[in-house]
């Protein structure tokens, strides 16, 4: 058997198991090990197979035919005839070119401090970032710029430590501009810089990424591609839930920042990802999710949020986003390409039953890009409909009347398919599901713009431009008004968000008349926005019914 024999039938069994599979893989890895493909779509095609039985092993003697490929897959020679062409792959060996967040290139120049570099062949931005290049340096250096006329490349090799990248150097001294962190991120955002990662020693690649598991569960029985019962999936206990110390957390922040990079993508709430605040989902069948909360300074004003890091055997397959308030969780599900066509509708169950858990919700909405309202692959992968299909339903009256019109063209002909334009209009507002009484004070139909446009003109009533001192006198009276004393033993989080949170405090009608009671369980709603853990905060405001309404009361 050929090397592109093997290939194409080890892709014909991957997903089958029982009755001999395992044999029928193994020697099309024996195979694949000692021979080479002759182009790039090959190589890939061999990775994402062995990436995917690295996830769903039948057994131990695949599982070690598969880690042997794996942990030598950047040194096989097709890989290095075609390493060009599997640029932004992710596979180790491999570049990647992105224009990385700030706080994504800061942390790859910090860890891999000789790997970062940039992509000056795609560079269009140099004027501008020249322009501002003063603003990076001491005061004494200044003057040079004006009187030496040099390239931005010349000046950077100028500037740059010996032990330094141009990349590294830009990031770093971006990163340290002498302004508040957001200021310097969008400063930072307006000069598109394009970089890419070398490959080396342990720099991010999706091939040797995996997290040491507990144990190994085997795929003995056909994958599970069954649509779940939501309802039965949120009466789910996890087999264990582990809040991980911050040594334990960081690994996983760091697994999850790599897998967005080795795909060319940023996630704010992995890239500023509490150590300290991740809680470990261990399920069935070897299945993981690693929920990841923001750094308290990063922290929403309103929502609580979490990023999910989905793990199968240690491997990451995916991720998830989901953000709660009011006992409803807002949920952005992906898996990755490698391991779709699996038990996408299987997992999904899990990750609900794991949000309710974390965030306390029993509703659940999908925003229209996830359905894929202007997102081409959502549309193609019929996204609308798999959640259709699971019970989440539209509210909206438009797409109701034109989902009814599909339902009886399929009727008709059981062959219809929905085309790309109707299933955009299907995708173009949230669909829902409701575990308990349906209601309107959930994600999706909270209307927190009108809230945080409530609070807008508040501060502009009785501060107008003065807006820092807005702050202080609202934090001020506040503590007075909640029963604050002494903020004496909070953390300097803590203080934070009550800073954040005293114009909620003054702008919100009749806090005055609650009881001493209430108004002590909000000041503890309040601290635990800057607390170690947000699902604390998410827990306290959905149990504080004064406070629930009062919010709503102010988007009117």
């Amino acid at each position: 058997m050929d090397a592109y024999a093997a290939l194409e039938a080890l892709e014909a069994v991957k997903r089958t198991y029982g009755s001999g599979a395992s044999a029928e893989k193994l020697a099309c890895l024996k195979v694949l090990a000692r021979r080479r493909l002759g182009d790039a779509d090959g190589v890939l095609r061999l990775h994402e197979a062995l990436g995917f039985l690295r996830a769903y092993p039948d057994d131990a003697e695949v599982l070690a035919a598969v880690e042997a490929m794996l942990g030598a897959f950047q040194d096989r020679g097709d890989l290095k005839r075609a390493r060009r062409d599997l640029d932004d792959t992710g596979v180790a060996g491999t570049r990647i070119h992105y224009a990385f967040y700030l706080w994504t290139a800061e942390w790859l120049a910090r860890r891999h401090p000789g790997a970062l570099k940039l992509d000056w062949s795609i560079f269009e931005t140099k004027a501008k970032v020249l322009e501002q290049l003063w603003l990076l340096l001491t005061y004494a250096e200044g003057p040079a710029l004006e009187e030496v006329q040099l390239s931005l490349k010349a000046w950077i090799e100028e500037l740059k430590g010996p032990d330094e990248t141009d990349a590294g150097f830009l990031a770093k001294r971006l990163h340290a501009l002498d302004a508040g962190p957001f200021v310097r991120e969008a400063f930072y955002d307006a000069l598109e810089i394009p970089m890419w990662i070398q490959p080396g020693e342990g720099t991010p690649s999706r091939t040797h990424a995996r997290h040491a598991p507990s144990k190994v569960t085997y795929q003995t029985q056909p994958l599970d591609t069954k649509r779940p019962n939501l309802k039965s999936a949120l009466g789910l206990t996890p087999l264990r839930v582990r809040k991980l110390d911050e040594k334990q957390g960081r690994v996983l922040v760091e697994m999850a920042r790599e897998a967005m990079v080795t795909r060319s993508r940023d996630l704010d709430v992995f890239m500023h990802g509490d150590a300290r605040d991740v809680v470990l989902y261990d399920w069935e069948d070897g299945l993981q999710f690693a929920a990841i909360g923001y750094k308290p300074e990063r922290r929403i004003l309103l929502e609580g949020v979490y990023g999910f890091l989905t793990l199968k055997n240690g491997v990451p397959m995916g991720y998830v986003l989901a953000s709660g308030l009011y006992g409803s969780s807002e949920i952005a599900y992906n898996v990755f390409d490698t391991y779709r066509g699996g038990e996408a509708g299987r997992v999904f169950g899990r990750v609900i039953a794991t949000v309710g858990h974390l965030l306390g919700s029993d509703t659940f909405t999908i925003d229209p890009y996830q359905l894929g309202y202007g997102n081409q692959e959502g549309l193609q992968s019929g996204a609308w409909w798999f959640y259709r299909k699971l019970g989440f339903e539209p509210v909206d009256p438009d797409i109701r009347k034109l989902e009814r019109g599909e339902r009886a063209a399929m009727k008709r002909n059981p062959r219809h398919r929905t085309d790309v334009g109707t299933l955009e209009q299907l995708a173009a507002d949230n669909v829902y599901y409701f575990a308990g009484t349906k209601r309107e004070d959930v994600m999706g139909l909270l209307d927190l713009g009108g809230i945080c446009l409530g609070l807008a003109r508040y501060v502009a009533q009785r501060f107008g431009a003065e807006r820092e001192k807005g702050e202080r006198v609202c934090a001020k009276e506040a503590a007075a008004l909640l029963g604050v004393r002494s903020f004496k033993g909070w953390t300097k989080d803590e203080r934070e968000a009550w800073r954040r949170w005293g114009v909620v405090v003054m702008a919100l009608k009749g806090v005055s008349r609650w009881s001493a009671a209430n108004r002590r369980a909000f000041a503890k709603v309040i601290r635990a926005k800057g607390g170690r853990r947000e699902m604390e905060f998410v827990r306290l405001f959905n149990a504080h019914g004064p406070l629930r309404r009062a919010l709503l009361r102010l988007a009117d």
